[in-house]
């Protein structure tokens, strides 16, 4: 049973004190405990995945056990994420080795930290019956191609350690596929896929691994939905049609995905879903922190002199940053918010809301890339997970529509790229 659920204020989510409002949240309620919550995109640290620091214990993570179960989410899929580094075989190995520490903590989470909490799945049966166990469930996404190297066996592998998407690119060109980021300078390295990036395209298809469209330029995306026998996702990334970013999908690719069979993963990160109002917020938020630093006689660093920290001073910076946060919250809240409001689950359900038009209810999910600069105001961590269920039910949706979106669509994409991989095993596709 999913319990401890956190509400919006009456206020914030627009509804009036009384029995109408009070019966939504009843009714979004019983639907946010009966529906499978699944987040397609949580970035994590190897660091968080010891005996003595993990996911069992509230830390100061977006995502952890104590969050999932205070807010209802019952799926994680956590990323194994790695940077784009230089395409030579040093940097091939050093990209291997950060996939496979994170590989191994995911594993070492659900099967030796916490097994009778959380438990791996593999496929969505595996969701199911997690699920229905009172479990929380884990699954493996992979951010960024470049860990394969130029060994396209490691597709297989990754399969194995349970990999079950994975995009070709991140923020720079792989190996495999040119980035977005290269619209920034219109300078490409591939003009799409590499000739390696489509063999991985086929290989993710005989082994049953979703195409991640998040990241990858458009020119790539649309090779990608060509070459593939499978529907594709984008695991998270939300409408270019309503707030122009080169990490959106603009309705050519959305058109096209929709054709595909594939979903599309409205992504809760500030600056995709509402460029100009966060920034707008950003600046009165950041003159706050600085007159509240100015008083505590607390130095704020660029990310050009953090890097330049020790780990223990890093450490001992962000504490105190930490800190500074705190005491500078209840006037942000009454100084900026008023004028200067925050990307909030409004904002967000807006892009739900388009894309469901655009594409139709049977393409679109959910994610929220959780400690990876995810987060908005009502969804700032798996805590606070009810609020899109409300947000989504204030909208006219029904509960079966919110099924769809919180994992029936992604987990109906997953199946059919599975029946598409034994087709192919067996020689009959």
């Amino acid at each position: 049973m999913k319990a401890n659920l956190l509400l919006l204020t009456l206020f914030s989510t627009g509804l009036s004190f009384g029995q109408d409002a009070e019966a939504l949240i009843k009714k979004a309620k019983a639907i946010h405990e009966r529906v499978i919550t699944l987040d397609t995109h949580d970035d994590i640290d190897v660091a968080n995945f010891t005996s003595t620091t993990n996911y069992t214990q509230n830390l100061n993570t977006q995502v952890n056990l104590p969050k999932m179960e205070a807010g209802g989410l019952d799926v994680a899929w956590f990323i194994v994420y790695t940077g784009q580094g230089e395409l030579t075989a040093e940097g091939y190995t050093k990209a291997y080795e950060n996939a496979d520490a994170k590989f191994k903590a995911i594993h070492r989470l659900c099967e030796e930290i916490a097994p009778n909490r959380i438990e791996l799945a593999l496929t969505s049966a595996d969701v199911r019956r997690i699920s229905k166990a009172g479990k929380k469930v884990a699954m493996i996404g992979v951010e960024n191609g470049y860990p394969i190297g130029t060994d396209i066996k490691r597709v297989k592998e990754f399969y194995d350690r349970g990999a079950r998407y994975m995009s070709l690119a991140h923020n720079g060109h792989s190996q495999l596929a040119d980035s977005n980021t290269g619209e920034r300078d219109n300078v490409w390295l591939h003009n799409g896929l590499s000739a390696l990036g489509r063999e991985v395209i086929a290989e993710m298809n005989k082994w049953g691994i979703m195409i991640d469209l998040s990241h990858p330029s458009k020119a790539a995306n649309i090779e990608a939905i060509r070459l593939s026998k499978a529907p594709v996702i984008a695991s998270h990334s939300s409408a270019r049609a309503l707030n122009d970013v080169s990490r959106n999908l603009d309705d050519e690719q959305l058109e096209l995905l929709k054709a595909n069979k594939g979903v599309v993963q409205a992504v809760a990160f500030k600056s995709y879903v509402n460029t100009k109002k966060n920034e707008e917020n950003a600046a009165k938020v950041n003159e706050v922190v600085k007159a509240v630093a100015a008083e505590e006689g607390f130095a704020l660093l660029e990310r050009t002199a953090l890097r330049d920290l020790t780990a223990e001073e890093r450490t001992a910076y962000f504490k105190k940053y930490q800190e500074l946060a705190a005491k500078a919250k209840p006037r942000i809240e009454k100084e900026v918010n008023p004028v200067a409001p925050p990307v909030n689950v409004a904002d967000f359900v807006d892009h739900i809301n388009y894309l469901v038009k655009k594409i139709g209810i049977d393409h679109v999910g959910i994610s929220s890339d959780f400690d990876g600069g995810g987060g908005i105001e009502g969804w700032n961590d798996a805590s606070e997970t009810f609020n899109v269920t409300l947000e989504l039910v204030k909208r006219g949706y029904t509960e079966a529509q919110i099924a769809k979106l919180w994992s029936g669509n992604l987990l109906r994409v997953l199946d059919e790229v599975q029946a598409v991989a034994k087709k192919i095993q067996a020689g009959k596709l």
